[in-house]
């Protein structure tokens, strides 16, 4: 809503382009909001990248989905987007594909871990290969001086 994830997918983008015979696409979920609630809320216009129908949804051979937390939980218009692809799971197009997640909090705490939870129910049900992060990021992942994660809105 704010471009915080927007960000975020830029510079992942950059890392799979960078990798020979990658092609990476960007799409975005319909928005289920109404432009009025959407101006109140002050969030910014949306960016150019097309809204992802469920058949082009089933031609990407891998997935890293991407979205900011919910009160622990992906925000509503992802859950509807996947709420709407049935067909897919019926029909098993998703089945063995490769898919990460990844996703913005607004504070330190910001539930990312719960976000993940939540989060991982979908492609699995789908037949997705999850593939995580996991905690790589050497000592410094433990370092408590310095702000990590949240937003540049938050505190």
């Amino acid at each position: 809503m704010y471009g915080h994830v927007e960000k975020l997918v830029q510079e992942i983008k950059k890392g799979a382009a960078s990798i020979e015979g990658v092609e990476v696409k960007i799409w975005q979920v319909p928005e289920t909001l109404p432009e009025e609630v959407l101006g109140k809320m002050g969030a910014p216009p949306k960016t150019d990248a097309p809204i992802i129908t469920a058949d082009e949804l089933a031609t990407a051979d891998g997935f890293v989905f991407g979205f900011p937390t919910r009160f622990g939980m992906m925000p509503t218009q992802f859950k509807a987007f996947l709420d709407s692809i049935g067909g897919l799971w019926r029909t098993q197009q998703l089945a063995g594909k490769p898919a990460g997640i990844f996703y913005s909090t607004g504070s330190q705490g910001g539930e990312q871990e719960t976000t993940a939870l939540t989060a991982i129910t979908q492609p699995v049900h789908h037949g997705m290969i999850f593939v995580p992060i996991g905690y790589t990021f050497g000592a410094g992942m433990f370092e408590m001086e310095n702000m990590k994660g949240g937003s540049s809105y938050g505190a």
